[in-house]
């Protein structure tokens, strides 16, 4: 009787690992999971007020890049690098050149009458008629250089591959570099999981930097020095989310923020003190998940947004004025 109760149990038991398998297998095939209790729903935090959007979008430009890298605006045009070339053209859409490059290229800005493109590794510099000139000696092996910014004879030089801000004459002469450490006690400085690291020089000639990983703008001086920063993390509109946000941005000539965001796509207006201005384009302007766009700003305001997933530049114009 004993070993019959052993039977019996075995046989129940088995019979219940096999009832638990077929469940397990017919709730993971494709339309049969049952609603996962982890997953976030964002779908909240995509919505924006109408009221809060300040700009309205006026143009798209077609460019022929399979991919595009960065934009920048100087005296009417626009500068554009992708794949493996420089296109120049007008605000109205037109071709003015196309300068074949030796590599892919990361970055690039335009100052006096110089070009700089940003490679992963160097730099190298341009005339105005998309003649070349003097190629930088790479920097380091690790480098992934992100983003260039030119002031005075000063060039920035954002590298998320060291995590470092290097900068240079613009002759090419290294003069400092800087890794966002506060003291030397401190045990990071700028927090960048993936290669989205931004740097800008406003009107007033102030260098700021965006540490990703802290949703952070700082401000520094040509030395390295922290001087001011402001941050705010958050899924809501007025702040920044994800790993590393913002990926792009660019100042009005007012000095206020405009910021790009990947993941939840976004751009936004800031004050140059933090607070939320208002929105350019909320996220049901792009695509779910996709890349931030590279920003530039002309003279007026307008703003000019490389989309990477619809491969062309949009242009959006004020709507109405910001608030004070």
């Amino acid at each position: 009787m004993k070993n019959k109760g052993i039977i019996i149990f075995l046989i129940i038991l088995a019979v219940v690992i096999v009832v638990v398998i077929v469940a397990d297998f017919t709730s993971t095939k494709p339309g049969k999971q049952g609603e996962n209790p982890f997953l976030y729903d964002v779908s909240e935090f995509k919505k924006v007020d109408p009221a809060l959007i300040l700009y309205k979008e006026t143009k798209d430009l077609k460019i022929k890049f399979d991919r595009p890298a960065g934009i920048t605006y100087k005296d009417g045009h626009l500068f554009v690098v992708g794949d493996s070339l420089l296109q120049i053209i007008k605000t109205n859409g037109a071709l003015v050149s196309e300068i074949a490059l030796p590599d892919a290229p990361e970055c690039i800005e335009v100052a006096n009458d110089t070009i700089f493109i940003g490679f992963k590794k160097y730099l190298a510099v341009y005339n105005m008629a998309g003649e070349p000139g003097k190629v930088w000696e790479p920097f380091s092996e690790k480098s992934v250089i992100t983003s260039l910014a030119v002031w005075d004879g000063n060039i920035f030089i954002a590298d998320a591959g060291n995590r470092k801000v290097y900068r240079y004459s613009t002759n090419g002469k290294k003069l400092n570099e800087f890794e966002g450490k506060t003291s030397d006690d401190v045990l990071h400085g700028f927090i960048i999981p993936s290669p989205y690291f931004d740097l800008a020089v406003n009107n007033d000639g102030e260098l700021w930097v965006v540490n990703p990983g802290n949703h952070a703008f700082e401000n520094y001086t040509y030395d390295g020095n922290l001087r001011a920063y402001w941050e705010n993390s958050s899924m809501k509109i007025e702040g920044f989310s994800g790993c590393c946000n913002p990926a792009h941005y660019a100042f009005l000539p007012d000095g206020s923020f405009v910021t790009s965001e990947k993941g939840m796509v976004r751009i936004k207006v800031y004050k140059p003190s933090g607070e939320l201005l208002g929105v350019v384009a909320p996220p049901d302007k792009f695509k779910d998940d996709g890349h931030a766009p590279d920003i530039t700003v002309d003279g007026s305001g307008n703003i000019y947004a490389l989309d990477f997933d619809k491969k062309m530049i949009r242009l959006f114009e004020p709507d109405r004025a910001l608030p004070e």
